[in-house]
């Protein structure tokens, strides 16, 4: 049983259909990748599985539990955490409160404390900004703040909406890199990205995305090398 399970899932805009039929599964240990172009459906499909857009059919499954209904802060409670597109940080709070708000509904102590001094280790960066407003951060501190705040929920599945969106190429490598570590301590990653050639070279498996519709999927390496998907989104 896959840990995260969408079956034939449709989700509309008012009378616009968003996706169409959408089936895709993550599993424990897992990067996968989700790629398409701008408006394929890609942030519906997160936005889908947080609650923050109603599914108007099919199956969402969380660890076996349908969670096609369930409210979007029941759901960040289950386990599903998302670094949104953007970023979405509190530009006039800190850091360290940024942080502090991904763990918001946690009532461990010392959980909390263990988990900063992890995200600190994987972007020593962040560490030394922790007392700057977040507003004041560079693009790519911003974005390693997002990710550092979805890991303070301690979710079991870590979704990512375009993290290299706008950084510089050195800053891409990093966090590419970081979300190997990320994926290495235990946490399955499901990642949005434009930059499908970093997203497939990092992936378990993938799926590419078309008009709300999945139309080709496969291990990172068999999209990575499909004639299709090279003309269409790795420029070659």
């Amino acid at each position: 049983m896959a840990l995260l399970d969408l079956q034939n899932v449709d989700a509309f805009y008012g009378r616009v259909q968003a996706l169409h039929g959408v089936s895709l599964n993550v599993d424990r240990g897992e990067i996968v990748a989700l790629i398409g172009s701008n408006g394929a459906g890609k942030t519906t499909t997160l936005r889908t599985i947080s609650g923050l857009v109603r599914a108007a059919a099919g199956r969402i499954a969380f660890d076996g539990r349908d969670i096609t209904r369930t409210p979007p802060s029941a759901v960040v409670g289950l386990g599903i955490s998302q670094a949104p597109e953007g970023r979405r940080l509190f530009p006039r709070m800190t850091t360290y409160d940024n942080l502090l708000m991904g763990a918001y509904s946690r009532r461990d102590g010392q959980g909390v404390k263990d988990d900063l001094e992890r995200v600190y280790n994987l972007f020593p960066r962040v560490r030394e900004r922790r007392s700057q407003l977040a507003g004041t951060l560079s693009g790519g501190e911003q974005q390693m703040v997002a990710v550092a705040r979805a890991l303070m929920a301690r979710p079991r599945v870590l979704m990512l909406d375009e993290p290299s969106l706008g950084l510089a190429p050195i800053l891409i490598e990093t966090i590419f890199k970081t979300l190997v570590e990320i994926n290495a301590q235990g946490t399955p990653v499901l990642l949005v990205e434009q930059n499908a050639n970093k997203a497939l070279e990092i992936a378990h498996r993938g799926y590419v995305l078309e008009t709300g519709s999945i139309v080709s999927e496969g291990s990172g390496r068999e999209l990575l090398e499909s004639e299709e998907v090279q003309r269409a989104y790795l420029g070659m």
